[in-house]
């Protein structure tokens, strides 16, 4: 860590599902995070903008628009910014191939971290049969998830003025769902069987909203989660080594145990 500025240096980063245009993105957190984290390569890995939402009822704020502008920063002074579209903004699917404002879009990349080792990089929305299958069912799903993302804010609102930190509500019940469960681990391993079949060490998705990093037959699954619900994202030290960071529990820290972690 750059002991003046307390900013963290990392080979890459990525995030996905930010859902930007929609009231349960945290986006304030995410401004926090991409300002105390700089990296050589930023991957948005799906979902950063939630065009799905947005066709049918605008909501777009100060912060919405100032975390475009610090990517679009991040990029003009050096970061090598890929942006690989989802089912929420796969709109820009139209654009793959092409830069907008020094970002690369692309539909899915080969990552080789610093250890050697290659990852395929994608959203994810394509092993998901509920979204490949059956729009219209994907459609009502996310009618429900976002009311349960309006419940969330409500109860953070309620611990933010009782003095208590941002806890996701929506992801604590999700996890205790036998079919999201379920679900989960079916993704997960469809998606490991994709990268077994590419010939590659491992997989970065979003999708699921479900940060993880775990081995599935000699495959390394890793999924950097969300900014709605867990506010996570993964990082590549500079060694390859891969970390989740959950950018809440980070910034609770004591300054010094933030460093002594963050080096």
């Amino acid at each position: 860590m750059n002991a003046q500025r307390g900013v963290s240096h990392y080979r890459s980063i990525w995030i996905s599902d930010v859902h930007l245009g929609t009231r349960g993105c945290n986006a304030d957190l995410l401004l926090d995070f991409l300002k105390y984290t700089e990296s050589d390569n930023l991957y948005l890995v799906g979902d950063i903008l939630d065009i799905w939402r947005l066709r049918r009822s605008w909501y777009w704020v100060q912060s919405h628009n100032d975390v475009i502008q610090k990517v679009l920063r991040k990029a003009r002074k050096g970061t090598r910014v890929i942006f690989i579209p989802g089912n929420h903004d796969e709109i820009f699917r139209e654009y793959l191939g092409l830069t907008f404002g020094e970002i690369e879009i692309l539909d899915e990349a080969i990552h080789q971290a610093a250890d050697g080792k290659t990852y395929l990089v994608l959203h994810g929305d394509r092993f998901d049969g509920v979204v490949k299958y059956a729009r219209w069912l994907a459609l009502i799903g996310d009618w429900a998830y976002n009311w349960m993302l309006r419940v969330n804010l409500a109860f953070n609102t309620i611990r933010r003025k009782l003095g208590y930190p941002y806890w996701s509500l929506s992801a604590y019940l999700k996890l205790r769902v036998k079919n999201a469960v379920e679900f989960i681990s079916r993704y997960e391993e469809a998606v490991a069987a994709e990268a077994r079949e590419r010939g590659v060490d491992g997989v970065i998705c979003g999708h699921i909203h479900h940060a993880e990093i775990r081995e599935i037959d000699g495959i390394i699954y890793c999924n950097d989660g969300d900014w709605v619900e867990s506010c996570t994202a993964l990082v590549e030290h500079v060694d390859g080594r891969m970390e989740i960071l959950n950018w809440v529990e980070i910034r609770q820290m004591a300054p010094a145990a933030y460093a002594a972690v963050h080096p």
